[in-house]
């Protein structure tokens, strides 16, 4: 369980405790104590980008942190795919295509990997919490999104399956029906009989909603892709992070009870969590979502918390993607090391400690903090001290000063 610093020192000074972490600082005890521990529990507020954790006991907040999950997945995923058919199309004969021995149709539940990442992220940071405290029990927020109803409010009964698609043949002809077979940007006045479904954003990470398509004659389509027209029309609305949460959160839940099988493990839901923020007078946080999810809203709220940040940690990518003139393809890997530091090395820069988020043969590195402030854009690894090597979640110690208890704010129903 959590000591007062002081405490800790002396542990230390007597030789009856070990460091064993920096962020968050841990000690351990070198001797047996009594097995007397306090019911802990540990609320999660599980987002597609954001994770809130809170631990805490019925008289204070032991534990507070904010993690940052990655959303690079798909696009590295996407140029990966690219990468291996034109491989494969130069060195390989030519294979008809085969539909049983696709890896959704051989594994049962398989996921894409975006939504592994993230699934595999949030059991790691609780079971990260789990070996600093003795958790008795978790309580997850599992969020459930209709997109349809998002979209359009009055939805009700078939309309679910007769969707405005209905009646189409593909994506195409519904697109260039909704556009009256008409170009959206000359409208007609370059005279091209000659129609084409655009992009608005990449088909790579950006899919073939029919939000993200809109009818171009071929001369303005080549004039676009030879970037002499601007497009005024924007991408539509995006659904991805409620698709994540909509297919991950039972996963995630059923994972996690598997995982943790030993404690209690309970879910809760959104609308519950909003009316308990807002009842007791609380902050739209996600550590915040997480202590009303926890529900001990009596314990003494901390006055910090830490802000994680999930980063890639292996890169095999061997060249960079764009050939250069001569068809030169530069490499994509960097040094391991630079005077001894990595990319993402926890240093120390005077008084402060930052990260290391660019670095150069010479020895000068662009240091920060994870929430982007800029510490300095080139310092030689002189004035540089190694506090910790990088790791996939890095940790940043945020202080807030003192939060007052949550309390009950009168005139809001439960």
């Amino acid at each position: 369980m959590p000591c007062s610093p002081a405490k800790a020192r002396l542990l230390l000074k007597e030789k009856k405790a070990l460091v064993k972490r920096r962020a968050p600082f841990t000690i351990q005890l070198t001797q047996a104590t009594g097995e007397v521990r306090q019911p802990v529990t540990l609320g999660v507020d599980a987002g597609s980008k954001y994770v809130g954790l809170s631990a805490s006991t019925e008289k204070a907040e032991l534990y507070a942190s904010e993690v940052v999950l990655r959303t690079d997945v798909v696009d590295l995923v996407s140029s990966r795919r690219e990468l291996r058919r034109g491989r494969r199309n130069r060195k390989t004969r030519y294979r008809a295509p085969r539909f049983n021995n696709r890896v959704h149709g051989k594994n049962k539940g398989w996921l894409a990997p975006s939504v592994e990442n993230k699934i595999n992220a949030h059991l790691s940071r609780i079971d990260a919490v789990r070996k600093l405290l003795p958790v008795t029990k978790i309580v997850v927020e599992t969020a459930a999104f209709d997109i349809q109803r998002i979209t359009n409010p009055d939805i009700e009964g078939t309309d679910y399956q007769q969707g405005e698609q209905l009646g189409f043949w593909n994506i195409r002809e519904y697109v260039l029906f909704r556009d009256g077979h008409r170009c959206c940007h000359c409208r007609g006045k370059s005279n091209d009989p000659i129609l084409t479904v655009h992009h608005l954003e990449s088909r790579k990470t950006g899919g073939n909603a029919p939000n993200n398509l809109i009818t171009l004659c071929e001369t303005c389509h080549k004039a676009c892709h030879a970037g002499k027209i601007v497009l005024k029309q924007q991408r539509g609305q995006r659904f991805r992070d409620a698709a994540f949460m909509g297919i991950m959160r039972w996963t995630f839940f059923n994972r996690l009870k598997a995982q943790c099988s030993e404690i209690e493990v309970q879910n809760t839901y959104g609308y519950l969590t909003k009316n308990a923020r807002i009842r007791h007078g609380l902050e739209k946080t996600h550590r915040t979502d997480a202590f009303t999810i926890a529900g001990n809203f009596n314990a003494e709220r901390l006055g910090e918390y830490f802000f994680q940040k999930q980063t890639r940690k292996h890169n095999r990518q061997l060249h960079k993607l764009t050939i250069l003139k001569g068809g030169v393809r530069k490499r994509q890997q960097a040094s391991y090391k630079v005077k001894g530091f990595r990319l993402f090395d926890k240093v120390r820069y005077g008084s402060r400690e930052a990260f290391i988020f660019g670095r150069r043969s010479s020895g000068y590195f662009d240091i920060r903090l994870l929430t982007g402030e800029k510490i300095s854009p080139a310092v030689s690894h002189k004035h540089l001290r190694l506090l910790e090597r990088r790791k996939t979640f890095l940790t940043q110690l945020i202080k807030e000063g003192a939060i007052p208890p949550a309390t009950e704010v009168a005139g809001f129903l439960a």
